[in-house]
């Protein structure tokens, strides 16, 4: 139970996210928290409160106990989503 509610805490008080693209080849990043899925032509993992999903050819990923995550290959396309709040938070939904 404490690593549930530290890892939220850890969530929602980290730093600001910062992505570096240089070129097509390699895409840098920081404040990466966990890489939910990882091989040769797609990557998906979570920074700060985004989910970042990576397409290409030949993607590697390095640096990741730094708190970072380095991914080198051809990148082809990347998208952001924001996170889905965990079930037992109140959605922002419609409330302005």
């Amino acid at each position: 139970m404490f690593e549930k509610i530290s890892e939220r805490v850890r969530e929602e008080f980290s730093p600001v996210s910062g992505i570096h693209i240089e070129s097509n080849r390699e895409l840098v990043i920081e404040n990466c928290r966990r890489i939910e899925e990882c091989d040769e032509v797609f990557m998906q993992f979570v920074s700060g409160h985004l989910r970042v999903q990576v397409w290409g050819s030949d993607l590697r990923a390095f640096d990741h106990k730094t708190g970072g995550l380095v991914i080198r290959g051809k990148i082809t396309r990347i998208e952001f989503a924001e996170r889905r709040r965990h079930q037992n938070e109140k959605s922002d939904t419609g409330m302005r």
